[in-house]
């Protein structure tokens, strides 16, 4: 873990709570809401809204929104390889936790982190501990019209704040989104957390954060790089990777349910193969590690 990071995973966590209730900004302006309709057809495609596919066939996956993009892709060549379906629904890690726990049909789940998939095993919901399927990246991002200029270190992000330039910057929810989480511990670290914590909208996921950072109303925000890389994405803003010693590793951690089938189980090997590693790291991942698994 990097030195610049500052504090531990649990801390975060309890401040977290403490600052989402003294002024955090969870509200939406209706100028906001007029704007976002523009990105209606990002948004669809970077999957904000819980989807599946359109056969009513084959195990169900309940998967972060940050790995979509990439997700897709797999899926359809793991049909074209195998002939087989999968259903995957998108959203925030947390929830589907909390789906699961209430019986949600979910057969396998591809966390944006390792906090959730253990919180399931301790539960005794899942088989084993899950294996690592991919380590996440984060970007920082700004529409083309934002004065915010774009670096690592995020000076410019420190300078608007300090000028009053900056008026609404987005990011996931951390209460239930390990990319939002990781998006406090970069502004935590790089010393911008007291100025910017009020200034927050945040996404009720990772590809909702990208839509709102993109909408004209904020002049960034921190999401996933691998959504920020999407051909898309280009036509409405810009992005810089972020140094992944601003945060603690984003390793995303997947699990079969207790019940799950051996379709289930077949795809889910599917996702460990090097030819699948090869595919997350073309979407902006880095390939899961095994001795971390």
């Amino acid at each position: 873990m990097g030195s610049r990071f500052v504090g531990s995973q649990a801390v975060v966590r309890r401040a977290l709570i403490c600052q989402m209730g003294h002024g955090v900004s969870v509200s939406i302006s209706r100028k906001w809401l007029v704007m976002s309709i523009c990105l209606l057809l990002l948004s669809l495609s970077l999957g904000i809204t819980t989807q599946a596919m359109a056969n009513d066939k084959g195990p169900l996956i309940a998967a972060a929104a940050n790995v979509k993009l990439v997700l897709d892709k797999i899926i359809a060549d793991y049909h074209n390889d195998t002939g087989a379906n999968v259903r995957v629904s998108y959203g925030s890690s947390g929830n589907f936790v909390a789906q699961i726990q209430q019986g949600a049909p979910y057969e396998l789940i591809l966390s944006a982190d390792e906090f959730y998939v253990n919180k399931l095993a301790a539960l005794g919901l899942i088989q084993g501990q899950g294996r690592i399927y991919a380590i996440g990246r984060l970007a920082l991002v700004a529409p083309h019209h934002s004065p915010m200029s774009l670096d690592a270190d995020l000076h410019g992000l420190k300078q608007l704040l300090a000028t009053g330039g900056l008026t609404h910057f987005a990011i996931a929810n951390p209460k239930h989104a390990p990319y939002g989480e990781r998006a406090v511990e970069v502004l935590t670290a790089s010393g911008n957390w007291p100025q910017i914590k009020h200034k927050l909208i945040l996404g009720e996921n990772v590809s909702q954060a990208l839509q709102f950072a993109l909408s004209g109303s904020t002049q960034g925000g921190i999401v996933a790089l691998s959504l920020a890389q999407h051909a898309e994405f280009k036509e409405h803003g810009r992005y810089i990777a972020l140094p992944e010693t601003w945060h603690q590793p984003l390793k995303q951690r997947m699990a079969l349910i207790k019940h799950a089938s051996i379709q289930a189980k077949d795809f889910y090997e599917y996702l460990l193969l090097p030819s699948t590693q090869q595919t997350f790291t073309e979407f902006g991942f880095a390939a899961a590690v095994t001795g971390d698994n």
